[in-house]
């Protein structure tokens, strides 16, 4: 099976990230959401971000144009019935993701492939609520879709070898980097990252070092483009929580335990950039 036709579902920045790598890679998308208010914007995005890249030269018109040609905004979940590949981008929660695993089962045709855009969620509960669990994976593409280069592909205990073929041909075709990986809380970069985080956050609690100086220690020692925890707040401090707890779940290893002080930030709902603020304020 060759990947032509592609859904997405959800209406958050992954979704309209991955919708845009796909468009601008020549497949047909659908792209789903539930209100047609949050689906015109996500089409809207859509234009935007391709108006910028068209301004610095880095796509041409006709190219621009003939991505947002592919792109076919729906609210109907019926809409996805004739694709070949659906990608979910919705809540990372899994009793949500599992109850949209059961209807595209009973909407996609059978030889469409299933997968789950989670960056820590088992695979394999949204595999086992389907009547197709050899055709579930994970297709993990990361913040913000259209930069970066890496996806990870995940094989569920359940996968067949011709679904993760299928699926790194299809991260290939975006002009990724694909990398497999068994189905473990984390996959590879979270499982390396986020006792990273953790113990920044904890160091930074702990008054060893002021936020601004752990953050540089970390870019000039190390070279990263960003600090510990101006990237905490760039990836969502609910959402980094909620990834460590699914760590901790899992292994129970201490490195996981999340900080108490992300914790409580997440209560004062001090979630980073999408709330105005978090380590840092993004509000003035």
């Amino acid at each position: 099976m060759a990947v032509k036709r592609v859904g997405i579902v959800g209406s958050g920045i992954m979704g309209s990230g991955i919708a845009e790598v796909a468009a601008k890679s020549g497949f047909e998308v659908v792209l789903r959401s539930r209100a047609q208010s949050s689906a015109d914007a996500m089409v809207a995005g859509l234009e935007k971000s391709l108006a910028k890249q068209l301004e610095r030269g880095r796509i041409a018109e006709g190219d621009r144009d003939a991505a947002l040609a592919r792109v076919r905004a729906v609210t109907d979940l019926g809409e996805l019935a004739d694709c070949d590949l659906v990608i979910e981008s919705v809540v990372e929660d899994l009793d949500t993701k599992k109850h949209l695993f059961t209807d595209l089962d009973r909407i996609c045709a059978d030889h469409a492939i299933l997968a789950t855009n989670t960056s820590t969620l088992p695979v394999v509960e949204m595999a086992m609520v389907t009547g197709r669990p050899e055709k579930v994976c994970g297709i993990h593409f990361f913040n913000p879709a259209p930069m970066m280069a890496l996806v990870e592909v995940v094989r569920a205990i359940t996968s067949s070898d011709e679904t993760i073929a299928e699926a790194t041909a299809f991260a290939s075709a975006c002009g990724k980097n694909p990398v497999q990986v068994r189905d473990q809380a984390g996959f590879i970069v979270n499982a390396l990252l986020f006792p990273y985080l953790n113990n920044a956050v904890k160091l930074y609690d702990a008054g060893v070092a002021t936020r601004d100086d752990i953050d540089a220690a970390m870019k000039g020692g190390c070279n990263f483009p960003m600090g510990p925890l101006e990237l905490l707040d760039l990836v969502g401090l609910d959402t980094s929580l909620a990834i460590l707890e699914a760590l901790y779940e899992e292994f129970k290893d201490p490195n996981y335990a999340p900080a108490p002080l992300l914790r409580r930030m997440v209560s004062a709902e001090r979630l980073g950039r999408k709330t105005g603020v978090g380590f840092y304020d993004y509000r003035k």
